[in-house]
């Protein structure tokens, strides 16, 4: 198979739009827990200056429970887990109170989100992450992501914010993800350990026997390690979404990242159609109704790549609630499949209703415009 050459991919990463960057615990503090002002100082003048740009940039941030840490008297990580969340629930606020005062040096406004695995596996959640995420950049927000590490045990056991951002990226259909660490990228073997390791700029094709290049996890106040910046990978080539890896200390990284600079480990995304991104969200989900939609609207999403507006629906079948999984049909030819956006007995009664009808048909305010958005709308071909 014939791949672009690293020189090829690097130019083109300038024309990325939507850009999610992970930033681990090692780079946000010092060893003892405190915070890296100046750091955080130089994180938020590149990502404004991003914006600025015109990218549209999601900061996924590590760093809740060390920061935590020291505030509770603690100077080693603690392995209770009432403890750590304890940490967590405190260190988030005073990571967001640090976010705010950056960002706000720049002329930038952030917000917070905290999410979990479910998030991504749940659809009615997924669909609401993703649109809270979309409606941000719209409004020209970055958004600040964290696992929710003070009520959720399962998420503090596996401390994987690389595999969260992997995850963020592919919720908010990100064209490229960044992971800044303590390290420079990819090498053969730990460099650590062995004097001839070789460094590795470029995986045109990723393979499942990187993983075992992979450590153990990085610093004692951090919980990842090459090994899940290795599955990080994996999520995004697959879900078409380029990944770099590369060290957060170097000056001006992202500015030199997104100018095409040879930087840390760049992995390439396979060349996946936008319509099977949605797979997982969509084919994997238990079908619970059906939608028979008019020849316009047909055309409209098979076409035009259209949203399903309720003024083209003329038939709903069976009983669904908001976030289910629905079946989009023509006559007796299934061409769609999506997550809906109102529950069944809603629709009945908006069916062939024009936008600017829905509030009064529905008798309260109308959440969504559309009835499945075509971010969560799959034509089968």
């Amino acid at each position: 198979m014939n791949y672009l050459n690293e020189e090829q991919v690097r130019r083109n990463i300038s024309s990325k739009k939507r850009i999610v960057i992970k930033v681990g615990t090692s780079s946000l503090t010092y060893v003892n827990g405190k915070p890296n002002l100046r750091f955080f100082n130089s994180l938020a003048c590149q990502i404004m200056d991003l914006q600025n740009r015109g990218y549209e940039v999601v900061l996924v941030s590590s760093g809740a429970i060390a920061i935590g840490m020291p505030l509770l008297g603690f100077e080693i990580k603690p392995n209770n887990l009432p403890q750590k969340q304890a940490c967590a629930a405190v260190g988030q606020g005073t990571l967001m109170h640090l976010y705010e005062r950056f960002f706000h040096e720049y002329g930038g406004k952030v917000a917070q989100l905290l999410l979990t695995k479910g998030d991504a596996l749940n659809p009615k959640r997924y669909l609401h992450a993703s649109t809270t995420l979309d409606a941000l950049l719209a409004l020209g927000a970055v958004p600040i992501v964290n696992e929710n590490d003070a009520v959720s045990a399962d998420e503090i056991k596996v401390g994987d914010n690389d595999t969260l951002s992997a995850v963020v990226a592919s919720i908010c259909d990100a064209d490229l993800l960044i992971i800044l660490s303590d390290i420079d990228g990819l090498y053969d073997k730990n460099p650590s350990l062995h004097l001839d390791a070789k460094f590795i700029s470029y995986v045109p094709e990723f393979s499942r026997a990187f993983l075992t290049m992979a450590g153990d996890a990085g610093t004692a106040r951090g919980t990842g390690g090459m090994a899940t910046k290795l599955k990080a990978a994996e999520i995004c080539v697959r879900s078409g979404i380029d990944m770099i890896i590369a060290n957060s200390h170097l000056p001006d990284v992202l500015m030199n990242l997104i100018d095409g600079e040879p930087i840390g480990t760049l992995f390439l995304a396979e060349n996946v159609h936008p319509q099977m991104k949605k797979r997982k969200i969509i084919i994997g989900s238990t079908i619970k109704g059906k939608l028979y939609i008019d020849a316009g609207c047909k055309n409209a999403i098979v076409s035009n790549g259209s949203s399903l507006l309720p003024a083209g629906i003329v038939k709903v079948e069976g009983d669904f609630q908001e976030g289910d999984s629905v079946s989009v049909f023509y006559e007796n030819e299934e061409i769609a499949r999506g997550i809906t956006y109102y529950d069944s007995q809603d629709i009945q009664l908006i069916c062939g209703c024009h936008t600017e009808k829905l509030t009064a048909v529905l008798g309260y305010e109308k959440t969504y415009d559309t009835v499945i958005h075509r971010n969560n709308l799959m034509v089968i071909k």
